[in-house]
């Protein structure tokens, strides 16, 4: 069993494609057996993937923040709730419980948190997968965004290919599931 980490919208989005990208997530994640790692939210995105793996029998942890927790968006139905004083102790919290993450549509705390993993990954601080789940293409601007500032000498190559692309569930699991010492990113898709 692999400790996923999903980073994903408070949001839904407006194409009921984001939403279906995050039950199927959900779904694979907790009928694969794998623990799902999140937000803790109930709301958007973050309550869709977390329903989802509920729903498939798996177990499901949030890492909210006091204050997001204060506002009543917390899920009350996850086998585990953690929550944390800061944004910056609930990444650590949850970058500590992820052995990969996976990251579906969202807006700027879904990139902030995906390429904080990626710096760490590049500084050597973790060793794990970290995989945009591309929804209708939602991340190719952003995945080739990577390939330009690798291409302009800001990234090495070898950095630039830490963020991996999947375009199905199954495939964002599998990817992200890879045991640390067998990872070699690699640019999919």
């Amino acid at each position: 069993m692999a400790n996923l980490v999903v980073f994903c919208g408070s949001s839904a989005g407006s194409s009921p494609a984001f939403r279906d990208a995050a039950v199927a997530l959900g779904a694979e994640v907790g009928g694969s057996g794998h623990r799902l790692v999140y937000g803790g939210g109930r709301v958007g995105l973050m309550g869709l993937v977390a329903d989802a793996a509920i729903a498939a029998g798996g177990e499901v942890v949030g890492v909210i923040t006091e204050q997001l927790h204060a506002l009543e968006i917390a899920h009350d139905e996850l086998s585990e709730l953690v929550v944390e004083s800061t944004m910056h102790e609930r990444k650590a919290r949850m970058a500590a419980l992820a052995d990969g993450v996976v990251v579906l549509p969202g807006g700027f705390g879904t990139y902030d948190e995906a390429f904080e993993i990626l710096t760490w990954n590049q500084l050597g601080i973790v060793s794990m997968p970290v995989v945009f789940f591309d929804v209708e293409g939602f991340y190719a601007p952003l995945l080739d965004f990577v390939r330009h500032a690798s291409g302009a000498g800001f990234l090495k190559p070898e950095h630039a290919e830490l963020a991996c692309r999947a375009s199905t569930a199954s495939e964002a699991v599998a990817l992200a599931t890879r045991p640390a010492a067998a990872f070699t990113p690699k640019w999919v898709g």
